[in-house]
């Protein structure tokens, strides 16, 4: 007995050494590179991709002097040549653009559908589009009578959903102040903006009836909305209603006598009816206004509504009422800004009037110029034998001054 205690004992002893004396358990290998220890949850790699998306791009139109935007703004999203989304800027030219949701934008008539385009037409509108999605892409401002600068969204900075681009500017092309856009649109109401905008998208799909419509309702929402007065006739005239297009041109010129497209508007149709008096009338407000008056040599493209017009109304006008001299002073000037020859027929009527003044080299140089530029015009074996017949005249005074000088 007191054997086996003893041994018990040192049993006992040994035991601590001997757990002491067995080796640690190898420690776990290193993850690879590039794998998960621990994979995260499906959700958490959605949340992860989702960060990738982006869902609204902010930013402002600004003018290169300061003024203020046109109240009609655009501001498109152009991807591969193809306009993708449009909305209008704010009242200050600010805007925000909501990516992937027809909520707060359309696309233009001329533009794509964004559902042939869409990864998968079957996903959720509110989830904006990836980043890499717009690398292809670039936002531009739409306005009349101005040219845009461009913003590339190749690079978007930050990693948030939602992408201040910052300022897209616009450059006034006509080079005339205020006379395109009146100031009284910046004081329509909400409801007449909202109208008169559904009418621009309306006349510009070639829906006349509810674009007649919709600016019909923003000039009985806000009666002085220049702008809707204009479009209203516009829209009446193309439907050949043009007593009522008469009509709200020239309410449009009650309200503001400083905004001259219905007075342009208003000449033509005098022009056509060849009530000249009245083309008088209406052409020399414009040019009373004198936009062109800080027009030198040859202009490209002056506006889309080109006051050039209104020169050449004028010296039509004049030289059928045998005020010759006024029709030549238009005459030439319409000549000298009308470089894209938006009206070949001034060089038709400056050619009668230097005639008339026997100075047939010049009506001759005049004719000439007109068949450069309609050389299978309808009338070009009339002007030829018209032309024919001034060089007979110029020839003879050729002669005639030999002459003299012998």
């Amino acid at each position: 007995m007191r054997i086996l205690v003893k041994l018990a004992v040192v049993m006992g002893l040994l035991a601590p050494v001997a757990l002491a004396q067995k080796p640690a358990p190898a420690p776990a290998p290193p993850a690879l590179p590039g794998r998960a220890t621990n994979p995260a949850p499906v959700s958490s790699q959605t949340d992860q991709s989702g960060q990738d998306l982006v869902m609204f791009l902010l930013g402002r139109v600004t003018t290169t002097d300061g003024t203020a935007v046109p109240h009609d703004a655009l501001v498109e999203r152009v991807c591969n040549s193809g306009v993708r989304q449009q909305v209008h800027a704010g009242a200050r030219g600010e805007f925000s653009m909501k990516l992937g949701s027809k909520t707060d934008s359309y696309v233009d008539a001329t533009g794509d559908d964004p559902s042939q385009n869409s990864v998968n037409s079957n996903r959720d509108t509110e989830m904006g589009i990836p980043r890499r999605a717009l690398a292809t892409c670039e936002l531009r401002a739409s306005v009349s009578g101005f040219s845009s600068s461009v913003i590339s969204l190749v690079d978007l900075s930050g990693s948030l959903s939602t992408v201040d681009v910052g300022a897209i500017v616009i450059h006034n092309r006509s080079k005339v102040e205020g006379q395109t856009i009146s100031a009284s649109a910046y004081n329509a109401p909400k409801d007449a903006r909202k109208a008169y905008e559904k009418g621009l998208v309306a006349e510009k799909k070639g829906d006349l009836t509810n674009a007649q419509k919709y600016f019909g309702k923003a000039v009985e929402i806000y009666p002085k909305y220049v702008n809707a007065w204009f479009q209203l006739g516009t829209v009446l005239k193309k439907e050949q209603q043009k007593d009522a297009a008469s009509t709200a041109f020239t309410k449009a010129t009650t309200i503001d006598a400083k905004f001259l497209p219905p007075y342009l508007s208003l000449a033509l149709m005098a022009y056509e009816a060849e009530n000249w008096p009245q083309v008088l009338n209406y052409t020399k407000h414009i040019m009373d206004l004198d936009p062109l008056s800080r027009v030198a040599g040859y202009v490209w493209d002056l506006d889309p509504l080109n006051y050039t017009d209104a020169y050449f109304y004028n010296a039509v006008a004049n030289y059928k009422l045998d005020q010759f001299a006024a029709a030549e002073k238009s005459g030439l000037k319409a000549e000298q800004v009308d470089l894209p020859t938006h009206f070949p027929q001034v060089h038709l009527l400056l050619a009668e009037i230097f005639a008339r003044k026997k100075n047939y080299a010049a009506a001759i140089s005049q004719i000439k110029t007109y068949l450069e530029l309609i050389p299978n015009a309808k009338d070009g074996d009339e002007v030829r034998r018209r032309l024919a017949k001034l060089e007979q005249l110029n020839g003879l005074v050729s002669a005639s001054e030999k002459r003299d000088q012998d």
